[in-house]
């Protein structure tokens, strides 16, 4: 998405950008932004625009300074977020550090839903702690997941991970927590369902891992934004003046609603 000459030249983005694309019968209206400190303004007006996020951290440098002024100002408007923890197949990859990082440096409220499984060079998928399902990429180019049992030299961490999670979700989760403290099973669908409401109502962000580069990690990234972020349809419906008449008026997301734009 990066189509000016300067942003292809030095191999950064410089100005937002729009795209669409289609996942599992849902349409992704997508706004890549810079992440450079000189560029935020670009940043700043997307923000105020948007449903949901997803922000990407670098698994070796965890929260680097132009993520903490991004954050803020996404905390400014409210915009519920996924994090992706990218990069894990470098040297000094640590996903536990990372997910710290935020916690510490962002005051934030992480909650992992995958571990990755090996890192560096021995990155090769995540477990997913919502179905407990090892999920793994081949090194081909652009091969599919494969789901299977979780490794049994992980299963004890995954375990643990999951419990983590769970706790998490109790926390801002009345029926979570009932069914937790009972001991009794939770479905994958209630699951998803306190992870959804956790992340619109802003009150902690799921966390994922991968690496974009090597296309691992993508899909259920994807699987993220449509299960957890919200849809235009769970927002308010925006005010403002309408330039001609001086008055204020409300735009409903919706197709007959009369177009409308921040100046």
């Amino acid at each position: 998405m990066d189509w000016m000459a300067q942003e292809r030249e030095r191999g950064i983005t410089i100005v937002a950008a729009a795209t669409s694309a289609s996942w599992n019968d849902y349409q992704i209206n997508i706004i890549d932004t810079p992440g450079h400190v000189d560029f935020t303004a670009e940043v700043e007006r997307s923000l105020r625009v948007l449903d949901g996020g997803v922000v990407v951290f670098d698994a070796v440098n965890g929260v680097e300074p132009q993520s903490e002024t991004v954050w803020r100002q996404a905390d400014r408007y409210s915009v519920p977020r996924v994090a992706f923890i990218n990069k894990m197949d470098r040297r000094g990859a640590d996903f536990s550090m990372s997910v710290e990082s935020v916690r510490e440096r962002l005051g934030a409220n992480p909650v992992p839903i995958q571990i990755p499984i090996g890192a560096e060079d021995e990155f090769r998928g995540v477990v997913d702690l919502v179905e407990m399902q090892a999920v793994t990429w081949s090194d081909k180019e652009l091969s599919t997941p494969e789901r299977g049992e979780v490794p049994d030299d992980m299963l004890a961490l995954a375990i643990e991970a999951r419990e983590n999670m769970v706790e998490s979700l109790a926390e801002i989760d009345d029926d979570i927590a009932v069914k937790y403290l009972e001991g009794e099973e939770l479905s994958v669908d209630e699951l998803k369902a306190a992870i959804r409401k956790l992340t619109v109502s802003v009150q902690g962000v799921p966390v994922l891992a991968g690496t974009a580069l090597r296309n691992k990690g993508i899909e259920p990234l994807l699987d993220a934004i449509t299960d957890f972020l919200p849809s235009p349809l769970d927002m308010p419906p925006i005010e403002g003046v309408n330039p001609s008449t001086g008055e204020e008026e409300k735009r409903h997301p919706a197709e007959e609603d009369p177009f409308s734009a921040i100046g």
